[in-house]
């Protein structure tokens, strides 16, 4: 007796699984490989979402290689022009620290002023501190130790540059292929997720957007206020150290360094009520504008409670560092808006 013809379907069943696991075993390594270059992909599709309004503004006066060619000039503009003003304002101190470090190799260090006029422990605090720091303050410095030190910090910066260089270039070529990139991820995402994907797309550009323009407002509110308030202090390069503060404020708790040093030079100076003023003024700049400022101009994008944009920000630092300051309140604002939509459903 013949036996009777199999059935197609788990011929079929097996190919689809064969596919799937060849589809996944090639997507690892297409991500080993790319593994050095994944952050500067990940920035740049930040910066792609960021930048997208002003690129279709650009795009309707000229082509969509010029206003890509535009666009990524305008972001390397706006990153790069800090850095090199900092540069350049930094490398005009070298040879004052120079100077400052041959005259205290000769003659040694001593105590501020201002401590030998505390209360009761002032001078034999200033006595202990003069004993110690007399002569070379530096004879017992590892230049072996320094010079490795100096070395790791000079391979992250040309790591972090050479990242941005990429991103800069990647994201030049996301905008000039834009119309297919989108068609492609429309289609893939309906037929991943459904109707679903183009709201949860939507609330992951906004995300995006948002968290960029809080950081960049609040950014320029902080170099604004705390250089305002260095000025007044006194504190040397007022411009200088508030853009640097006004940086330093996309990363959570990282702007305080700079107010608190300043304070420090204005103790060493002998002028304690600027140094408490600039102190006591830079903390509360500060603590307003990381715990209610920024989240409330981020959450407010996305109807994203208070609670929830603190901790996508606190998080995502932790998790991705400072990438982490956009992917960590988009991953909550696309879970959500889906658990939003599971619970209405």
């Amino acid at each position: 007796m013949l036996d009777s013809p199999q059935s197609p379907e788990p011929q079929s069943r097996a190919q689809r699984l064969i596919g799937i696991a060849a589809a996944l075993g090639l997507l690892a390594v297409a991500i080993w490989m790319l593994a050095t270059f994944l952050p500067a992909l990940a920035w740049a599709t930040v910066l792609t979402i960021a930048a997208w309004p002003l690129f279709k503004v650009l795009q309707r006066h000229s082509g969509r290689t010029y206003a890509a060619a535009a666009v990524t000039a305008l972001i390397a503009i706006a990153v790069l022009a800090p850095l090199i003003i900092a540069i350049i304002e930094g490398a005009q101190e070298v040879r004052g620290i120079i100077r400052w470090y041959i005259e205290a190799r000769k003659d040694g260090l001593e105590a501020p002023e201002w401590i030998g006029n505390l209360p009761l422990i002032g001078p034999s605090v200033a006595d202990w501190l003069n004993a110690h720091l007399r002569g070379d303050p530096f004879a017992s410095a590892d230049v072996q130790s320094l010079t490795e030190w100096g070395r790791i910090i000079g391979r992250q910066a040309a790591r972090r540059v050479t990242t941005l260089l990429f991103a800069l270039l990647i994201v030049f070529f996301m905008f000039r292929e834009s119309d297919a990139l989108l068609r492609q991820f429309r289609a893939v995402g309906s037929r991943l997720l459904g109707a679903p994907a183009h709201r949860l797309a939507a609330v992951a550009a906004t995300a995006v957007r948002g968290t960029v323009d809080g950081l960049l407002l609040i950014g320029i509110a902080e170099a604004a206020l705390l250089g305002i308030a260095y000025a007044v202090g006194g504190v040397p390069h007022p411009v200088l150290l508030g853009m640097l503060t006004g940086l330093l404020s996309a990363v959570p708790f990282a702007s305080p360094l700079v107010f608190i040093g300043a304070s420090a030079w204005l103790f060493t100076q002998s002028a304690a009520i600027a140094a408490i003023g600039v102190l006591a003024f830079g903390s509360v700049v500060v603590f307003v504008a990381d715990h209610f400022a920024r989240p409330v101009f981020i959450g407010g994008s996305i109807r994203l409670p208070f609670v929830w944009v603190l901790l996508g920000i606190l998080g995502g630092v932790e998790s991705f560092g400072l990438l982490g300051l956009f992917l960590g309140p988009t991953l909550l604002a696309v879970l959500i808006t889906l658990w939003r939509e599971l619970a209405e459903s």
